[in-house]
């Protein structure tokens, strides 16, 4: 349906504006997808901070032009193509949009065909990879997991000591060190072969000869 030349700048000026808080771009080429898709998956990008928008090719090539200084090649875009706008985090939004694409695979409604990452644009192959990495929050969320786990274990360990503590009725740390430390001088007194501590000194004989004389004469 063709629109006037109002209308084309309204949608310019819209695109332009998301492109300006972007922290990344996708494209979709999409096929049989219904306002229904369209609506279920708004919601979920939405809550990411991402923009899904229909545009025609030419107007996309020339906010990309205004906002980037970057030529987009319409040959790398077939069908109708969408625009994935992210603003926070860069991965999260894609990675709602490749929920989609696997899930309407079978069906082929709609397929990555290029992106915009860092500066850089991208083939469908390399953006479809980056969409399918975790978002922030996850990475963040494992390496909380990750930081926690050193702390369990000491938290495990002094539980441990504290119930051997009671176990053998001692009241602080140092009495189980003592504790320790002399069952561990038992244990080597009980493993250690019997010493031989009595020793013979060999005798020393010394024999005194008289002593030779000799004359000197002044």
């Amino acid at each position: 349906m063709a629109i006037n030349k109002a209308k084309k700048g309204e949608i310019l000026a819209t695109l332009e504006a998301h492109l300006k808080e972007s922290t990344s771009v996708a494209f979709t080429s999409n096929t049989g997808i219904t306002a229904l898709d369209v609506t279920t998956m708004k919601k979920e990008l939405r809550i990411q901070n991402t923009t899904f928008m229909l545009a025609k090719k030419t107007l996309m090539c020339i906010a990309f032009k205004n906002v980037f200084n970057v030529e987009l090649n319409i040959d790398t875009l077939p069908g109708q193509v969408a625009i994935i706008v992210s603003k926070g985090d860069k991965v999260a939004g894609l990675a709602v949009v490749n929920k989609y694409v696997k899930e309407w695979a079978k069906e082929k409604k709609m397929v990555f065909v290029g992106g915009f990452f860092d500066g850089v644009l991208l083939d469908a192959a390399a953006i479809g990879r980056i969409a399918g990495l975790p978002s922030r929050e996850v990475l963040l969320a494992k390496l909380l997991g990750s930081m926690m786990s050193p702390v369990s274990g000491l938290a495990r360990f002094f539980d441990g000591a504290k119930k051997d503590m009671e176990a053998k009725g001692l009241k602080t740390a140092k009495d189980l060190i003592g504790a320790a430390a002399v069952t561990t001088v038992a244990e080597v007194v009980a493993t250690t072969p019997e010493v031989v501590t009595e020793t013979s000194t060999p005798e020393v004989v010394v024999e005194v000869t008289p002593e030779a004389t000799s004359e000197v004469t002044v």
